[in-house]
């Protein structure tokens, strides 16, 4: 899957479950400020993801990410593995 699938997957993601324009989701923007997540809408994110990749994430490893490209680099790294 490269980045741009990735970016258009998650862009429909937060379309659909958090009710954000996806033209505002871009590489550069920050999920908690720019994009207005908060505790609970990452944990949902997470699972979204999970469903997407079909793979487990590791708690530990969403706490680094703050950008849509930090999103974009955890999916590549739940594909890659």
């Amino acid at each position: 899957m490269t980045d741009d699938a990735i970016l258009a997957r998650i862009r429909e993601i937060f379309e659909e479950n958090f009710e954000i324009a996806p033209e505002r989701v871009t590489l550069d923007a920050n999920l908690f400020e720019d994009l207005d997540l908060d505790s609970i809408d990452a944990v949902d994110l997470a699972i979204k993801l999970q469903e997407m990749t079909g793979r487990r994430i590791k708690p530990e490893e969403f706490k680094q990410v703050r950008t849509v490209a930090d999103v974009v680099g955890a999916v590549n790294s739940l594909l890659a593995a």
